[in-house]
């Protein structure tokens, strides 16, 4: 994989270099192609700001982070990286994707209308507080 590196106000060291080319290695164990990932360096006033673009199939992930250390700072960035790309991996087994009440009424599974429960004759209040305790 070519990683492309661009820094601004700042040289990259070979140390910068493997560090992320490390970083980027972990991230392929998750099974996603990693289309063209590009880093940019810049040095800031109040410490170094990185920021990561990683194109992958269907989508793009963006991620930036900031901190006086740049080694700190590369840390960061590819922990915010890792949960967008395990959010990504796992989003077809999300609840929040599969069953929600649009898609139920659209399929027909369940409707709009209101459904009427049957009443419940009770004889004494002793019987609701017999109910209360045991149900609990």
């Amino acid at each position: 994989m070519r990683i492309e590196i661009t820094s601004k106000q700042i040289t990259i060291t070979d140390t910068m270099r493997t560090k992320v080319e490390e970083r980027f290695q972990r991230l392929e164990k998750l099974q996603i192609p990693l289309i063209s990932p590009h880093c940019i360096i810049t040095k800031e006033p109040k410490g170094v700001k990185i920021e990561a673009t990683i194109n992958i199939p269907n989508g793009k992930i963006f991620a930036h982070a900031e901190h006086d250390d740049l080694y700190i700072a590369i840390g960061q960035l590819f922990q915010k990286i890792e949960r967008q790309l395990n959010k990504f991996i796992h989003k077809a087994e999300a609840d929040r994707a599969k069953k929600n009440g649009k898609d139920m009424c659209r399929t027909g599974e369940i409707s709009g209308e209101t459904i009427e429960e049957p009443e419940i004759e009770i004889e004494s209040d002793a019987e609701i507080k017999l109910n209360k305790e045991f149900v609990a």
